[in-house]
């Protein structure tokens, strides 16, 4: 497998998590929204599974596997997400309706339908690659509000049809997911919509950062999970929010003892990449055709590019070929380890610790050696499963059935 490296020369290791970032991501508003998300229904916390033969395999002393295929029906670890955001403003807009404070308006009482009709008067919109719209959508079905979701031209027919399903209107656009973004915004602008993004740009970061804060959630079960604090962590790239969720909860909890972070992106989609290459943000442009469609961004999320810049340790770009072929080899494990299935998202951190520790110099720059624990976070299941059997050779209910 090929993929490049780029160590960032920004990062200090031994820097405590910086005062300026909590107004971004803090334990404290980690654990409000923790004590929320827990409270849904349907909430349990996702399996990690412990890949012990492909870890002797590659040389590695573990791999942790963060399985969020089942994170509540949705296939994602973004459930945790669009939804949380979507119920943090209809609780502003019940308490601005009944001239109330915020924290009068308590989450269990929109649970249960308590402000229904306030509710049914907002809509709420996103553009998505797939899973973040559907989080948006089941949110909105989940507390009562309208919703539309803006999918891009090279959204798969499957993800559509998954977000229609939770009572979403669905907008196809022209052009790549940027472009779709844009399209959203200037539509919710024209018809008083709120925007539930996932990705944050000048005038907008408030929602991106709840968005940010329900992922913090997985975060906080995957450390709590883990035999022994890892070593290193593989995360995917997409706009950062997820990686800058993950690095930091483990900053704040850990300070200079958290793991090495390296953040993973498509090559045709490497907009993080290349922004820390140039040591500020950078636009890709161009149709961003990679088989992992959740990470095909152009842009970065600014918020999440201020945590990402001064604390992940590296960024890598890593083929399809190496996502197609570890989706195959999880779904048909050898020996003792579990069969996942395992969306197209879901293995770009795994297939870049790989990558690294097959790379000799790679893998002496990130410390990389039999003795690394390593963690990653299986984003997604096979939330379109026509392509996940094209891809695996397997329907996603057949995997580990033999």
């Amino acid at each position: 497998m090929s993929a490049t490296l780029f160590r960032n020369p920004r990062v200090d290791p031994e820097a405590l998590y910086p005062a300026a970032l909590a107004q971004i991501q803090s334990l404290a508003a980690h654990a409000q929204a923790k004590t929320e998300i827990a409270a849904w229904p349907g909430f349990t916390p996702t399996p990690l599974h412990d890949l012990k033969v492909l870890a002797a395999e590659h040389g590695l002393g573990a791999i942790w596997y963060k399985d969020e295929s089942g994170r509540f029906g949705l296939s994602s670890f973004k459930a945790l997400g669009g939804a949380y955001a979507v119920m943090r403003q209809l609780r502003r807009a019940v308490a601005a309706e009944l001239g109330k404070s915020v924290d009068e308006v308590m989450p269990a009482d929109l649970l249960a339908g308590r402000y229904r009709a306030i509710a049914a008067k907002v809509t709420v919109t996103c553009a998505t690659d797939g899973n973040h719209g559907r989080s948006v959508a089941w949110g909105a079905s989940l507390f009562g509000c309208a919703c539309v979701i803006y999918v891009h031209a090279l959204v798969s027919p499957g993800r559509a049809a998954a977000i229609a399903a939770y009572g979403a209107r669905v907008v196809r656009t022209a052009g790549n997911y940027d472009d779709s973004v844009r399209q959203a915004q200037r539509d919710a602008e024209s018809n008083g919509w709120i925007v539930i993004s996932d990705t944050s740009y000048p005038g907008y970061r408030d929602i991106p950062r709840d968005v940010m804060q329900g992922y913090s959630v997985m975060a906080a079960e995957a450390l709590a999970q883990c035999p022994a604090k890892p070593t290193h962590v593989f995360v995917q790239g997409g706009v950062g929010g997820l990686a800058a969720a993950v690095l930091a909860y483990l900053w704040e909890s850990l300070g200079p003892a958290r793991p090495r972070i390296i953040v993973v992106e498509p090559d045709k989609a490497d907009c993080l990449y290349r922004s820390a290459r140039a040591g500020r943000p950078v636009v890709v442009e161009g149709t961003l055709d990679t088989i992992m469609a959740g990470l095909a961004c152009g842009e970065v999320s600014l918020i999440a590019w201020d945590i990402l810049s001064l604390g992940a340790d590296a960024f890598m770009t890593v083929e399809d070929r190496a996502a197609a072929d570890l989706m195959q080899r999880l779904a048909r494990p050898v020996g003792d380890d579990v069969a996942i299935v395992a969306g197209e998202s879901a293995v770009a951190g795994l297939a870049g610790a790989l990558a690294a520790r097959a790379n000799p110099e790679q893998a002496a720059a990130l410390g990389l050696d039999a003795t690394s624990r390593v963690l990653v976070f299986g984003s997604e299941g096979a939330t379109d499963s026509a392509l996940y059997e094209q891809i695996v050779g397997l329907k996603p209910q057949d995997v580990g059935r033999a």
